[in-house]
């Protein structure tokens, strides 16, 4: 009689079908409710993803806008109600200087100059959404402009006529005219038509020509969380010593910041000012990252991935505003965004790029505190390791 070989899996289905109906019956429930438990858990994951990435935008209102304004209280006052309501905070400053100085130190937005020539500043290298508010509301301005000089000529026309129509009657009844032009002193309408003042909007801090709409500089956080990720996950798997990710986490930080700022700045054209500043920003951020994840798993293993990647990715990139000023998101979470990694980076390669005068120090300190946190991480985590071995030796 030839012998049957059964391999493993072919045992498995045969013990399977052994099996009474009674047992196979006590079986299925378990794998059945599995099967459920994980589709749900899977489900909650992808919805929790679509909320973190779409809540800032849905939500987002343009609001407490900081604004500088050189003008009276009049006029101030005149621009804040026929801006939409709470759109605009408004600070008032003495010269146009001061408020190009306020703009250059991100300080504000841009700024309204209500002199005898209206002008709006804008600074589309801090925010484009913020930039075509403003030239939105320079609009509405002109056409205000335009509808009071109309109304201003008609009834100087008016007034016109009937100063002419009174001359014709004084003249009809062998009266003197009246001397010099009879419709009265200012009642020219080419006059005024020529008088009537336009809007002039300047853009104090333009985006480069490689990048006129801002999209590269906006995106630019995405790269640099996805790459303290990637860089996190494969150093932290391809290297088994603690200490010796510490290293990795430092050597990625310098390659990685060297190279993404050839591309974004050689290359692209995204970023502008000093080169090695902005690949040490950038090295320094994707390091952060990766020290993280590093940390998180020489700590309690493979699963601080996970806790990396979703304090960086799922909640300090949705709040990082990177598209958009941080006033537009809801409550504090724009403030509270800035002192996450991406929100940090983001910030801090803006301001490199077009605002040097502006106050870093800040975004400096983030990005170096969380390297700490992550580098602390891998040092308690070696230690506690360590600890475990001699222990288990004795």
């Amino acid at each position: 009689m030839p012998t049957q070989i059964l391999s493993r899996e072919d045992k498995a289905d045969h013990s399977a079908v052994s099996e009474t109906p009674e047992k196979a019956a006590q079986a299925a429930p378990p794998q059945f409710g599995r099967a459920i438990l994980v589709a749900v858990l899977a489900a909650a994951v992808v919805s929790l993803v679509m909320l973190a990435f779409s809540w800032p935008t849905v939500t987002s209102d343009p609001k407490d806008l900081p604004i500088a304004a050189v003008g009276d209280e009049e006029q101030i006052d005149q621009i804040a109600e026929n801006a939409p309501d709470g759109m605009l905070d408004l600070k008032t400053v003495d010269s146009r200087a001061e408020a190009v100085n306020l703009i250059e130190q991100r300080e504000v937005y841009g700024a309204f100059v209500l002199e005898d020539e209206p002008e709006i500043l804008i600074a589309k290298a801090a925010s484009p959404a913020v930039a075509q508010q403003l030239s939105g509301i320079g609009t509405q301005m002109q056409h205000n402009i335009d509808q009071q000089a109309i109304s201003g000529l008609q009834e100087g026309t008016k007034k016109m006529q009937e100063q002419m129509q009174k001359a014709l009657e004084a003249a009809a009844s062998s009266q003197a005219p009246p001397q010099g032009n009879p419709a009265g002193d200012g009642a020219d309408p080419a006059a005024s038509a020529t008088e009537v003042p336009q809007v002039k909007i300047t853009d104090v801090v333009p985006l480069s020509d490689d990048d006129p709409s801002g999209a590269g500089l906006a995106i630019a956080g995405l790269p640099l969380t996805l790459g303290g990720i990637v860089g996190g996950v494969l150093t932290s798997m391809g290297i088994r010593s603690r200490r010796m990710r510490l290293v990795g986490t430092i050597v990625y930080g310098v390659v990685g910041g060297l190279a993404l700022a050839l591309i974004m700045q050689t290359w692209f054209g995204i970023l502008q000012g000093n080169f090695a500043i902005n690949a040490l920003a950038i090295g320094l951020s994707i390091a952060a990252t990766v020290g993280l994840i590093n940390g998180f798993v020489s700590l309690i293993g493979p699963a601080g991935i996970a806790f990396g990647a979703v304090l960086t990715m799922l909640i300090g990139n949705p709040i990082a505003s990177l598209n958009q000023p941080k006033e537009f998101l809801a409550g504090s979470w724009g403030d509270i965004g800035q002192f996450f990694v991406p929100g940090a980076a983001g910030t801090l390669l803006r301001d490199l790029s077009y605002f040097p005068d502006a106050p870093s120090a800040l975004q400096w300190w983030v990005l170096s505190a969380w390297l700490v946190v992550g580098i602390a991480l891998i040092l308690v985590g070696h230690v506690l390791a360590h600890r475990k071995a001699h222990t288990a030796a004795h």
